[in-house]
């Protein structure tokens, strides 16, 4: 009896150890992981605070979690993370952490004037919280880009602050060409629209038709077969 007995309670030791719940502590360690592997693109140095989860909620055993981001939450700042577990008794959780990001970002020298075309000598580097998504990093990626409004003093410099310059502008005569196989044919008509290189430009040709093509760097227009 006394075999049998210590058999049963070695079954009920494992099956209570395989059906343990998740704890609060595992939960945030999870969540930490799961964080710094969607930041590990991010410039510059990354910190993760997970904050305590409530002391009274109970969570169902589970065999495998899944981490996601909810719609909307980002990368830096105050944030959420879901935790779920699959499954006709699952369950699902949102836990909060703090990301601070600190990069070196391009910080504007003086006021900058909407049209204006941005200079090395406009900007300079500064180590900055980062504290929303499309902040710039690399000077080679502002040099040269025309600013979209007026832009204060001591501003972070934003990639949406920004555009390409226009190789195309609405009422320029444009060089319209179109290369197949074997042929080439070139013409000219008036472009509809501005466009930065790659963007689309519609050009009325002499006919009076409209036709879409890609803006190329030289200003002509090129049109698709």
């Amino acid at each position: 009896m006394q075999y049998f007995i210590s058999i049963l309670l070695f079954i009920c030791a494992n099956f209570a150890s395989a059906a343990t719940p998740p704890n609060h502590s595992e939960l945030r360690d999870r969540v930490a992981e799961f964080i710094q592997t969607q930041t590990k693109d991010l410039p510059g140095e990354v910190s993760i605070q997970v904050e305590d989860l409530d002391s009274r909620l109970r969570l169902r055993p589970c065999p495998e979690m899944e981490l996601y981001l909810p719609a909307g939450a980002k990368l830096y700042g105050r944030t959420s993370v879901g935790v779920r577990c699959p499954g006709k008794d699952g369950w699902s959780v949102f836990v909060t952490a703090k990301i601070k990001v600190t990069a070196n970002a391009l910080i504007a020298n003086r006021p900058l004037q909407q049209g204006q075309i941005l200079q090395a000598e406009d900007f300079s580097l500064q180590m900055s919280e980062i504290t929303q998504p499309g902040v710039l990093t690399v000077p080679s990626a502002a040099v040269g880009r025309v600013i979209k409004y007026n832009i204060g003093a001591g501003q972070v410099l934003r990639s949406e602050m920004f555009r390409a310059p226009f190789v195309v502008t609405q009422g320029q005569t444009v060089v319209l060409s179109l290369d197949g196989k074997g042929y080439k044919i070139r013409s000219e008509g008036q472009a509809l629209n501005n466009a930065a290189e790659g963007e689309t430009v519609r050009v009325r040709t002499p006919s009076g038709q409209v036709v879409n093509g890609l803006a190329r760097s030289d200003g002509s227009v090129e049109i698709r077969p």
